[in-house]
């Protein structure tokens, strides 16, 4: 008895008769059309044919038209959220805009189908086990036989044995609409949720979404960051010599203004990706840009750079950022000219920056040489971003202190159609 009584208590329970009465009243016009059909084929019933005789026959009919209707008709919406408000399941959503599948809709199909089918046969039960109990309790009290159909029942005293049986009913029934709202709660999830193929589109599209936000925030990384090293290194010259070389200090400023410009446009794209996949309105700076790069920096630079114009895009752009953070890690650690050399060699582009090191840097040098796996001062994301762009090409990245020095190399494969020797 208390395995009654205790579902009683829970508010999931009558919930779940609620999506029971919905399912019976979805199914209610396929049995009236059903209704409809077998008049017309049986005007005239025999006598002591009921109607209710070929409602289970009727029933069964109903069924196919209710899987055709569930193939056919988009109810999977519908349906979830009723499961979700009603059986208090989880049901993750479909793929946004997805097509429908084969599997889809005889999944949806299934659910709609064992929906109606439980929905129906319950509200049904329910209908008349509720006002047969009443009955039955209500025996004792009649004075004169009654009858049953085609059976005459004594009232009164012989009767007493009715409410027992009217409690036994309400229990059963009871049970019954338990175990239906369970069952239709165990197959939602199953039947509605993603199917294996739809969980794997997700988790393709999630992980594309992530390789974006993660190329952005390096893209950031390196271009703002690179930005604000150039400021402050050309905001403290600027301030040193202002009164004394004022053309220094102009040029200092100018490459701060360059530098600003270039990480505000830099931040513009990145917020415009972001806000619904808004496109870039001025392309990736590639190798061709390195000049550019190299002259607003403002430290003293060195450099031997081929002829690069054959450098793949793909290859260009990822090179560049490399470049990029080599320079800003340069200038944020290192002192005096560096010394940047950008070739192809060995069917493989070859990027290597160094300069000298800052006494903090160098005194990091020798301890990490007496304890290997000593960690670098202020570890950012600018060295991993480096090694995550090589890698993804192919290739390989190195960095740290080398000689009294800090050095960045790159060695990047070039695709077949874009090798040649310099």
């Amino acid at each position: 008895m208390n395995g009654v009584i205790a579902p009683l208590r829970n508010a999931v329970t009558y919930r779940r008769w609620a999506c029971l009465v919905v399912g019976g009243a979805l199914l209610m016009p396929y049995m009236m059309a059903g209704e409809v059909v077998a008049a017309l084929w049986r005007p005239s019933p025999a006598p002591g044919d009921p109607l209710l005789s070929v409602q289970p026959l009727i029933f069964l009919a109903a069924l196919p038209f209710v899987a055709a209707s569930g193939l056919v008709l988009p109810v999977r919406a519908f349906e979830i959220a009723a499961a979700r408000a009603l059986l208090g399941v989880s049901i993750d959503p479909p793929p946004p805009l997805a097509p429908r599948t084969r599997a889809e809709r005889l999944r949806t199909a299934g659910w709609f189908t064992v929906h109606l089918a439980v929905g129906g046969v319950a509200s049904g039960l329910a209908l008349a086990l509720v006002p047969f109990a009443i009955w039955a309790a209500a025996l004792p009290l009649m004075d004169g036989p009654t009858r049953f159909g085609d059976l005459s029942i004594e009232t009164g005293r012989a009767a007493l044995w009715g409410p027992p049986l009217a409690v036994l009913t309400l229990v059963l029934l009871v049970g019954l609409l338990v175990g239906a709202g369970r069952l239709l709660a165990a197959l939602a999830p199953v039947l509605l949720g993603p199917s294996p193929a739809d969980r794997l589109a997700a988790a393709e599209a999630n992980a594309r979404r992530l390789a974006a936000r993660n190329r952005l925030a390096r893209e950031l990384h390196d271009s703002v960051g690179h930005a604000l090293s150039v400021v402050t290194v050309q905001a403290a010259a600027a301030g040193r010599v202002l009164d004394r070389d004022p053309a220094t200090a102009r040029a200092a400023l100018h490459a701060i203004e360059e530098s600003a410009r270039s990480a505000l446009a830099e931040l513009d794209h990145v917020i415009g990706v972001l806000r619904e996949g808004a496109g870039r309105t001025e392309p990736e700076p590639t190798l061709h840009d390195l000049d550019r790069l190299l002259d607003s920096s403002g430290a003293r630079i060195i450099g031997r750079i081929d002829d690069l114009s054959g450098v793949p895009p793909v290859v260009s752009r990822e090179a560049y950022r490399i470049v990029q953070e080599a320079l800003t890690n340069a200038i944020r650690y290192g002192t005096g000219p560096v010394e940047v050399a950008v070739a192809v060699r060995d069917e493989s582009l070859e990027l290597d920056l160094r300069n000298a090191t800052r006494a903090r840097a160098a005194t990091w040098a020798a301890t990490r040489a007496a304890a290997p796996g000593t960690a670098a001062p202020r570890a950012g994301r600018g060295l991993a971003g480096m090694r995550e762009r090589a890698a993804l090409l192919g290739g390989e990245c190195e960095a740290g202190p080398t000689d009294g020095g800090w050095r960045v190399r790159a060695s990047l494969p070039l695709p077949a159609e874009g090798r040649w020797r310099a």
